[in-house]
């Protein structure tokens, strides 16, 4: 399954299902096949999705900080929250300033 974020301020944003079940749940909906985050939530999605990168920077910080100078050749990074989340609050922030609903 896709995730197909639509918003009549911004071209459609598609995740795959794990990534965009994992947003929409940040930003406190259901992960059903539809959905809609209202002009009035949107800065609270932003708000949340924003702490959970912070969050996982955060941990990532220290997870390096652990493993720093240990000469272990750590595996390749990985795309994160940061990266994945950009497009959609890209899509967040412009539909808030257009006041057009954001639905999937």
């Amino acid at each position: 399954m896709l995730y197909k974020f639509k918003s009549r301020a911004t071209a459609d944003v598609i995740m795959l299902e794990p990534n965009g079940r994992q947003l929409v749940q940040i930003m406190g909906k259901d992960p059903g096949p539809s959905g809609i985050v209202t002009v009035a939530q949107i800065p609270t999605a932003i708000a949340a999705i924003e702490a959970a990168i912070a969050a996982e920077d955060h941990a990532l910080a220290q997870a390096e900080e652990e493993h720093e100078g240990d000469g272990i050749d750590h595996r390749p990074e990985p795309v994160h929250l940061r990266q994945r989340a950009a497009p959609l609050l890209d899509m967040l922030r412009r539909s808030a300033a257009a006041e057009r609903d954001v639905t999937w």
